[in-house]
């Protein structure tokens, strides 16, 4: 995994260096170092650096260390080192310990003792180590996604040699921003470009950030517009990983807008060279979560059921026909509950016909559901009991579910 800041304090050499806040959130990812030398850091920085404050060529005080701070936690910097002695910045005022402690950075004291040299030479050839070694460990993967690898054998052998744990049971996660095009259209291009790289910074910090938590993780995986993230599923850290995915889409949809992420989800994998039938799966559940945008912006593919097949189809749109073909002559646009027939067909079926449990599921009288079903049959023009509609309502439920058309026209 990538280097964090608590694995560039475990450096052999940097034993004089002293955490004084964020300690919770040391496994966040240091993609390079920054010395600050300017009053501000906002216009310097990209996101994910340790940024080192000497004092020595801009004077600091208390106000100006808490706006470098501001400045950081609004790019999302990785760390904060500040250095004290009795020639620049004497000590580390207690507010800005504390605003690192609200802010959720990790704040780290460097006595002018230790060289800043020193520092820069353990930090920048730790970041180059840990980068060669993440190429290699995505090399692997991505042989193992495409299915594009000489033999299993000796990928496993690499994989074995480079740290790579396969053998446990994964779950291959797609990622995508949609709204791409959109962006594009609405914003002149270099305004578009830079939003749009903001917001894949942004979405590969968060998982990255989250990876680095989770001892044994396997690296995060980018193959053109998707990112890669591998679940493990036995794993306790792990086991609410949709629910992770939930919140962390909740939590950067500001951030990521006018873009909206979407996830998909494999069935398990167990074995290394599955990896591409996992990625297959993954990739149809991520396209049926763009397309039917089911509320939390998330599809399982193993909760698909049928729609498995139905996700094969090459053109989606003759499954969104299908879906308003037949449940259409039950929607009703301009009532209140415009799904109202819909939901009493489903509840009939759930209850396999018997028309005392659907009332009951539903909360009303029978008479009513009766007088419902007489509607249902004369506006879709089929008999509830006959067998073939049943099928084909059944099978157009499963699309309305995973959908957000119930909020919608059919027509």
């Amino acid at each position: 995994m990538n280097l964090t800041v608590g694995d560039i304090l475990a450096l052999p050499g940097l034993e004089a260096l002293r955490l004084r806040a964020g300690q919770r959130h040391c496994h966040r990812p240091v993609r390079w170092y920054y010395v600050a030398e300017n009053e501000g850091i906002a216009d310097w920085i990209m996101g994910g650096e340790l940024v080192f404050v000497t004092g020595i060529n801009h004077a600091r005080d208390e106000a100006n260390l808490l706006r470098l701070l501001q400045e950081g936690h609004q790019s999302g910097i990785a760390g904060m080192v500040i250095l004290t002695g009795e020639a620049f910045i004497h000590a580390i005022p207690d507010s800005v310990v504390a605003l690192a402690d609200l802010l959720g950075i990790p704040l780290i004291e460097q006595p002018y003792m230790l060289k800043m040299v020193i520092v820069i030479q353990l930090v920048g050839t730790a970041l180059v180590q840990r980068d060669s070694l993440l190429r290699s460990q995505r090399e692997i993967l991505t042989q193992l996604l495409t299915g594009d690898y000489p033999s299993i054998e000796l990928t496993r052998q690499r994989a074995s040699h480079l740290q790579l744990t396969l053998n446990r049971p994964h779950r291959v996660i797609t990622l995508r921003l949609s709204g791409i095009p959109a962006l594009f259209d609405n914003h002149p291009p270099d305004s578009a470009e830079a939003q749009l790289q903001a917001a894949r910074q942004t979405l590969q910090q968060a998982l990255e950030e989250r990876l680095a938590a989770q001892p044994a993780s396997l690296p995060l995986v980018t193959l053109g517009e998707l990112f890669i993230l591998f679940w493990p599923e036995e794993d306790a850290a792990f086991l609410d990983g949709k629910a992770w995915l939930g919140e962390m889409r909740q939590s950067l949809s500001p951030s990521l807008q006018p873009l909206s992420l979407f996830c998909g989800l494999s069935c398990t994998v167990t074995q290394a060279h599955h990896y591409r039938r996992g990625l297959g799966e993954a990739r149809r559940a991520l396209e049926v979560a763009e397309s039917m945008r089911p509320d939390k912006g998330i599809c399982d593919f193993s909760a698909l059921g049928v729609l498995q097949l139905l996700t094969a189809i090459p053109d989606q749109e003759l499954v969104n026909r299908f879906m308003k073909e037949t449940l259409g002559p039950l929607f009703a646009a301009n009532r209140k509950h415009p799904a109202l027939l819909i939901d009493t067909l489903e509840a009939i079926l759930q209850e396999n016909g018997n028309v005392i449990k659907a009332a009951e599921r539903l909360g009303i009288h029978r008479n009513t559901l009766n007088q419902r079903l007489q509607r249902i049959e004369r506006q879709s023009d089929h008999r509830v009991n006959d067998p073939q509609w049943r099928l084909n309502v059944s099978v157009a439920l499963l699309i309305w579910r995973m959908s957000h058309a119930q909020q919608q026209e059919f027509l």
